[in-house]
Parts: C-alpha cells; sequence; structure tokens
C-alpha cells in the first residue's frame, strides 16, 4: 500500500452529479439491503480489465484488502481486454445472484452490455476505474482527462511552449484512452507551437510500445521533442526504446499511474514525470460502495479521485 502525506483514501474528493446521477440514498436501489442484512454472506462479482497491467494488480490488491476488512467474500475474474468476456462473466456472476458487481470495463460501449444486464436483473454494479456508455448504480474514479492535461501541461513547460510531440494511446474504445486523448489535445490546442507529429495506439502494453517507439525513432529521428504515453506501462516502453536508440536524454517522456517500476525510473531520471493515479483509493472506495448499497445505507453516485504530478523533485513521497 502507497502512503503519501496529502493524498489517501481519506483525501477522497467526492462529487454529486446533477439529476439522473445525484446521490442515491439507501432503499432506492433494487438488490439493496441483501448479504449481511439477511444474516448471510456478503458476495460480490468482480470482473477487471486486464490482470497483466500493473494498475489494474493494485486495484485488485486494494479491493481484496478492502473486502476482508468488510468480511465480504470476492469472486474475481480477469477479462483479459475482452468487452464480450466481461458481458459474459456478469451473466454468470447474476447465476450465481451475487450481492453485487463491481466492473472494471474494458471499452465505454462494448461492456455496457454487462451493466444493462446486471439492472435489469437488480443486482447492483459499481464500474471502477473506467466508465461504460449505460449508467451503473455508482462509479468510482478519476477524471481521465485531467490526467492528461497534467501530463502535457509538463510537457509543455518543459519544451517552452515548442517542439514537437508523439502521443501512445491505450486501448481504442476505453474511457480511460478517449478521456486522456481529449484532455491532451485541450493542452496542444492552447499551445500552437507544439506539433503532435503522430498518435498511435500501444494497448497500455510495454512491449507494443517498445515496438511503436522504435518505429516512430526510424521515422522521425531527431525531431522528436517529447513522447506522452496514456499509462506508464507504455511510458516505460517508450523510454526502453529511445535508450536503445541513443536519444533518450533529448526526449521528454510523461506518462500516468505511477506504477512502481514508472516512480523507480523517475527516481533515477530515465522517466521525466509520471501522474500518479490512486489505485489504492479507487480500490477501497469501490468495494466500500458496493457494501453500502448491499446494506442499505447512504452511497454516493460518483466518487473522483484526484490526479497528482509526480516528478524527480516529489517522487519519494509516492515510493511504495
Amino acid at each position: 500500500m502507497r502512503i503519501l502525506g496529502n493524498v489517501s483514501a481519506a483525501a477522497v474528493s467526492i462529487l454529486l452529479a446533477a439529476g439522473a446521477c445525484g446521490c442515491g440514498k439507501s432503499g432506492e436501489v433494487s438488490g439493496g439491503g441483501r448479504g449481511d442484512a439477511a444474516g448471510g454472506e456478503i458476495v460480490m462479482g468482480v470482473s477487471l480489465l486486464n490482470l497483466s497491467n500493473e494498475f489494474i494488480v493494485l486495484l485488485d490488491e486494494a479491493m481484496k484488502e478492502e473486502a476482508a476488512k468488510l468480511g465480504v467474500r470476492l469472486i474475481v475474474n480477469d477479462g483479459a481486454r475482452s468487452a464480450e468476456r466481461q458481458v459474459q462473466q456478469i451473466e454468470n456472476f447474476l447465476l450465481q445472484d451475487v450481492d453485487a458487481i463491481i466492473l472494471n470495463p474494458c471499452e465505454l460501449d462494448a461492456s455496457s452490455p454487462a451493466v444493462d444486464k446486471s439492472i435489469a436483473s437488480g443486482i447492483p454494479i459499481v464500474n471502477v476505474n473506467s466508465q461504460t456508455r449505460s449508467v451503473p448504480t455508482a462509479f468510482v474514479g478519476s477524471r481521465d482527462e485531467e490526467s492528461a492535461q497534467i501530463a502535457m501541461q509538463y510537457i509543455a513547460d518543459r519544451l517552452g511552449g515548442k517542439g514537437n510531440v508523439l502521443m501512445m494511446q491505450g486501448f481504442m474504445g476505453q474511457t480511460a484512452q478517449i478521456d486522456r486523448e481529449r484532455g491532451a489535445q485541450d493542452v496542444l490546442a492552447a499551445h500552437p507551437g507544439l506539433k503532435l507529429l503522430a498518435v498511435q495506439t500501444a494497448e497500455w502494453d510495454r512491449a507494443k510500445a517498445i515496438t511503436l517507439m522504435e518505429n516512430w525513432i526510424q521515422s522521425f529521428g531527431d525531431d522528436i521533442s517529447a513522447v506522452f504515453a496514456q499509462n506508464d506501462e507504455m511510458g516505460m516502453g517508450a523510454v526502453v526504446a529511445l535508450e536503445q536508440a541513443g536519444i533518450k536524454e533529448k526526449v521528454v517522456v510523461a506518462s500516468v499511474d505511477a506504477i512502481a517500476d514508472a516512480l523507480d525510473a523517475v527516481k533515477t531520471g530515465r522517466l521525466d514525470a509520471t501522474v500518479f493515479q490512486d489505485a489504492q483509493a479507487q480500490g477501497s472506495t469501490a468495494v466500500q460502495t458496493a457494501y453500502k448499497i448491499i446494506t442499505g445505507k447512504p452511497f454516493e453516485k460518483q466518487v473522483f479521485i484526484p490526479f497528482q504530478l509526480v516528478t524527480r523533485d516529489n517522487v519519494d513521497a509516492f515510493m511504495r
């Protein structure tokens, strides 16, 4: 668990959406008041985006830790980046009559049927870290456009507002990819001296990012001023390729998530910056929210946890 002086689950900022996304209260959600309210064990089904991704592993660990504190049993499935597989997993959870479902969606649209099926069956569903087009019972995560704005603004500041930037996208169609794309483009639009040389997906994957960066180095060479990778796995892949080409010291690289490898790389100067996304707070709050819904307690429909820029100046505060 990462311990910070000024960032923790207790420092979560809770924002209420207006209208239909307002604050849910006990008794308002079908499926509330199950589990221990009926004297039985509370069981939650969890479908995660991809357990080969370090950030998702941290999310999983945080959920399991919180579930143990609450005496809740989790059934955790790996979605393996497949929206179709996640829909099947949710169908299985419904057949098992779990008390609630926590979904870490693969895609904005393609994962939506999983939410629809859960809501139609009267089982509450909490989306964590990423959103779907369909509205779940509750959402716990962060504003992904904010992370990209922070990272791209850091790049703009380092380059003095002038230079050539490459952007590595995440898994296409996932909320994080869409929103981080928008946030980065907002900053680029405010800095006309920054030129976006290329944008391409490496699907959140380090090995694919190495290959993509190698291709970009061949295409653009010394014209590359900076790379923004939408997550740390890709950011570390970019760093490896740039180091192998002997040009890393000429290129600013920033990414998102503050996973252990990225923090170590920031500390040693290999990676210029990462943006801290609090997996601990997201995971624990998702389980807490599902527990409140099940037991008929008041809960927030939307919980947003802020991002923070991490550089060599403050990295020690984020080291696990």
